[in-house]
């Protein structure tokens, strides 16, 4: 039986579509459309991309912003 050998090679997409990007963010295209604050960026006329490294500083951002809110509700209750 012969060997064969397949060498893949996968290149991560940085700038993505808004569909992309509303998948990426895991909310469904309207709600992303209607939540999302970060800017995309126009590559050239009428290619809009969103840019992957934005929206996760938005979504870290969302995640600091839900935990100084926890910490607060148990400070405010002691």
């Amino acid at each position: 039986m012969a060997n064969a050998n397949l060498n893949i090679s996968v290149i991560e997409k940085r700038m993505l579509k808004q569909a992309e990007a509303a998948d990426y963010t895991g909310l469904p295209v309207k709600h992303f459309k209607a939540t999302c604050p970060v800017q995309p960026v126009e590559m050239r006329p009428g290619t809009i991309l969103w840019d992957k490294r934005d929206l996760d500083k938005w979504i870290d951002a969302m995640k600091e912003g839900a935990e100084m809110a926890t910490q607060d509700a148990i400070l405010g209750k002691l």
